[in-house]
C-alpha cells in the first residue's frame, strides 16, 4: 500500500492474472482508477476501403471508476474514448 500513497490516480492490470473483466474500487482520496483486462483475439468488424470484413484483432476490456463527487460523467468518458483511440492507433 506504501506505493499508492499520495496518488491521484491509478493504473491497474488486473488482466496479468488472465481476468478478462473487473471493476477496481477507487482507493481514497484518488481521483479514479483504470482497470485493464487481458488481452485476447477476437472477430471484429473493420472498415477498409468503404468495405467492411471481420479480421481478428488482440483486444481488451478497460474499466474507468471515479469519484462522481470530483469528476463529471462526461468527463471521464471523454478520457477513457481518447485512451480507446489512442491505443487502437498505436503502432509499434
Amino acid at each position: 500500500a506504501d506505493d499508492t500513497q499520495g496518488g491521484t490516480f491509478t493504473i491497474t492490470n488486473h488482466g496479468v492474472s488472465g481476468s478478462i473483466f473487473a471493476m477496481p474500487i477507487i482507493n481514497q482520496p484518488q481521483a479514479a482508477i483504470l482497470g485493464i483486462g487481458a488481452m485476447q483475439k477476437r472477430a471484429v468488424v473493420v472498415s477498409e476501403g468503404g468495405f467492411d470484413a471481420i479480421a481478428i484483432r488482440q483486444m481488451c476490456y478497460l474499466s474507468l471508476t471515479f469519484d462522481h463527487r470530483l469528476i463529471d460523467g462526461a468527463t471521464a468518458d471523454g478520457f477513457l474514448a481518447i485512451v480507446k483511440r489512442t491505443l487502437e492507433q498505436y503502432s509499434a
